[in-house]
Formats: structure tokens, sequence, C-alpha cells
């Protein structure tokens, strides 16, 4: 039995619409000011001693049922968003990837993904991972369908762990912010064993501030992955 250190950390950036009906904003305002929250906690990982990757979950598969006019700005603001992270990802030497199928994105917003990708791969103080198009099912099915094309006849964990899109070690923990608490389909697989921690703050409102109290509380966690 051990404490908690928490290397790879994951986060459902949940409220941005809460946040901005309660202030009397269109919900594409709540958007935007959670896309400046993802900056701030990026950064803040970038420069903690331990974190090794943070994962967010920025488009659900679900997400696709939004109406059609939040869904268009949204990856506009993706697009946008990821163009002016690059200057972040450079200064901070942080390693920016996808996953998620984002083969239903359109080429212009394919090709930015890669090329921010591209860009940014021997980068090593932080991966910045963002789920796009992702959903924990849609993984894991994917993954099993691989080795079987692959000529697998007996799957094993290990098999599945290597095909899936995030091959990395299980997550330490996992937040979700503004009060909710499920996981709705995120990392289905990687959360077997994680710590999870439910916050009442609302996405666009979380900062760097209130995630360092939580880590603090999470280290002092004893993990027994399943011993005694």
């Amino acid at each position: 039995m051990k404490n908690t250190t928490v290397k790879h950390l994951a986060i459902i950036m949940d409220g941005n619409g809460r946040w901005a009906n309660e202030r009397g904003l269109k919900r594409t305002k709540g958007h935007e000011a959670g896309a400046e929250t993802i900056r701030d906690i990026t950064t803040y990982c970038a420069k903690h001693k331990s974190i090794e990757t943070a994962t967010f979950y920025a488009f659900s598969t679900e997400n696709w049922k939004r109406p059609k006019h939040e869904v268009e700005f949204l990856m506009k603001l993706l697009d946008k968003h990821l163009k002016n992270e690059l200057k972040t990802y450079h200064e901070h030497k942080i390693r920016f990837q996808a996953i998620g199928d984002i083969g239903s994105f359109s080429k212009a917003l394919q090709e930015r993904i890669r090329q921010t990708q591209e860009e940014t791969k021997t980068y090593t103080n932080l991966t910045q991972i963002l789920a796009l198009n992702y959903g924990g099912r849609l993984e894991i099915t994917m993954a099993v369908n691989a080795l079987i094309k692959d000529g697998k006849k007996v799957i094993t964990q290990e098999d599945i762990s290597s095909a899936l899109q995030t091959p990395y070690e299980n997550i330490d923990i996992l937040i979700r912010t503004s009060g909710e608490e499920r996981i709705s389909n995120f990392l289905l697989w990687q959360l077997s064993y994680s710590e999870f921690y439910f916050t009442p703050t609302l996405w666009p409102d979380f900062t760097s501030v209130e995630l360092d109290n939580i880590l603090e509380k999470i280290t002092k966690r004893k993990r027994r992955f399943g011993g005694l």
C-alpha cells in the first residue's frame, strides 16, 4: 500500500453551458471561457513535479446530438484553440496528441490536428491529450477489431491495452467539474484503478489553485490495486 503519485491526470471539463447561463450569456461564451481554463491548467501541469500526461475530455461521440449551431461553433473554437495554443506548446515544451475518431471532422480541422501533433512530437515536458469525438466504448471496440484484423485468435488484456489509442499507464486521478458524478463513457478501460474526485466548480471557474489543493488531498490516499 502506498500513497498516490499523480503522473497521469484526466479531466472531464463540465459546466461551460451552465456557467454562461448563470451570467445571462450565450452558451458559446462558456465554451470560450472554458478554452482559457484548458490553457491555465495545462500550463500548471507542465510545471508540476510529477505530472507527465494530462488528458482532457473535449468532445464526446455523444456531443454530436447538440444543436447544429453549437457543434459548428465548437469545431471552429477547436481550430482556433489549436492555432493559438501552438505558442504555449512551444514555450512549455508540451507534446500535443489527440485521441478519438477525428475522421468525422472537416479536412481542414483534421490537418490542423495532425500539424499540431507533428510540430510538438519531440517535446517531453508534458503530454497534453485532447479526447475529440471520443467514446470509451468505441475505443475498446476499435482496439478489439484491430486485433482481430491482425489475426489474433485469443485476445488478452495486455493485447487490448496495447491496441488502445491511450496505451499509457493507468490514469492516477479523474477529476470532473460542475458537480456531476459520472464518467460519461470516458476512458473506461484506463480508469479501472483510478482515484476519482468530483468538484462542484464549473469548468470556466476551475483554477490551478483548486487543482493544487485536489492533488494534495489525492496524494494522501492509499492505493491498494486490489491488495491489502
